[in-house]
């Protein structure tokens, strides 16, 4: 098992069954590996809903959010609906994220509170 897959198992033991309703502001998002996200990526998230931006001027790819056993999976709409992100809530009040593309994971990132 990888660190992040470790890092994983950890923070679901750790957050309360419904996390949905403390998963809302504005997000730095750091890439832990793989391809993406690259720098300036952040996410804003509001009511169970939020956009996923590239720098400030760049396009929001709008998903929503849902609440799964564990975790939190933002589902992005629209032509990009088979993109799916898996978030958890670590000790340090950050989210573990990891990436999915037509369910095949493809990288690890952190999201911290701007």
């Amino acid at each position: 098992m990888n660190v992040y897959e470790d890092r994983w198992e950890r923070a679901g033991r750790q957050e309360p069954p419904s996390v949905v309703d403390n998963l809302e502001g504005d997000f730095r998002v750091e890439r832990l590996s793989g391809p993406l996200p690259m720098p300036f990526v952040w996410k804003k998230i509001r009511g169970g809903r939020g956009t996923t931006r590239v720098s400030s001027f760049g396009p929001r790819f709008p998903f929503r959010l849902e609440q799964r056993e564990r975790y939190v999976a933002l589902i992005y709409l629209g032509p990009l609906s088979f993109l799916v992100d898996e978030l958890r809530l670590e000790a340090d009040g950050s989210w573990l994220g990891r990436a999915n593309a037509a369910g095949v994971r493809y990288a690890w990132f952190r999201m911290v509170t701007r």
